[in-house]
């Protein structure tokens, strides 16, 4: 019995991991410029006067700013709408939201580099869950299922998998580095100037909860096709 449900798991449970994975990875990529605009972020710049009156709890209504990888969206106020800039590898942000004593020149894009090896990723992805998919269903598609029980067309899934996790982790780990030092250098430039300071308060994205998730979840499928790498490599 915990033979079928090991296998089970493998077969079917798997690529649902991975397909959440892509999805999680894909969402957090395009927001908030094409999607989610003010659900998702990489860094947010928000009203707060948390940091000029620390302790006070009251609202504040004022200017506010969502960082994706591709762009940004941005309003005036709470109660506009959000005008968000067109998607891009060289994403730029509009911070003309923000008065003149806002540190707005801290928040800047990330290595040109980062956004493409992200997409990079992404395409590797695509093509991973396709073949470890296919891989994992081949017995349900007769004769057509033949080309995935090659040896070599599992290396290839399992190097793809490799690849695509490596370099989208990398990439991420550089952003998340970035977008935490913009958010600590924006916060401290706020608070140097006291009261008289911007009611603003920068902080990291949800979008990077949602990207360890999803890297959470791709190292199962990763693992899967490497632990089958290491059975072939050893017949």
């Amino acid at each position: 019995m915990l033979a079928d449900i090991s296998k089970g798991t493998i077969l079917y449970f798997t690529p649902v991991l991975m397909l959440t994975a892509l999805l999680l990875s894909l969402f957090s990529y395009l927001a908030p410029t094409a999607m989610l605009h003010s659900q998702v972020a990489l860094l947010t710049v928000t009203p707060s006067s948390a940091l000029t009156q620390p302790g006070s709890n009251k609202a504040v209504d004022g200017p506010s700013i969502f960082l994706g990888p591709l762009g940004s969206c941005s309003r005036p106020n709470n109660e506009a709408g959000l005008t968000c800039m067109p998607s891009s590898i060289s994403p730029v942000y509009n911070t003309s939201v923000f008065t003149s004593n806002t540190p707005s020149s801290v928040i800047s894009a990330p290595p040109e580099g980062a956004p493409v090896f992200i997409a990079i990723s992404l395409v590797f992805s695509v093509i991973f869950f396709i073949m470890f998919t296919a891989i994992s269903f081949r017995h349900l598609m007769g004769k057509a299922g033949a080309i995935w029980e090659k040896p070599v067309v599992q290396r290839v899934s399992a190097w793809i998998g490799i690849v695509a996790f490596l370099i989208g982790l990398a990439s991420t780990l550089i952003i998340f580095m970035w977008f935490g030092k913009a958010a600590d250098d924006f916060n401290q430039s706020i608070q140097g100037q006291g009261s008289n300071g911007p009611q603003l308060i920068a902080t990291v994205g949800n979008a990077f909860t949602m990207i360890w998730v999803a890297y959470a979840f791709f190292a199962i499928p990763v693992v899967v096709s490497l632990a089958k790498f290491h059975v072939l490599a050893t017949k």
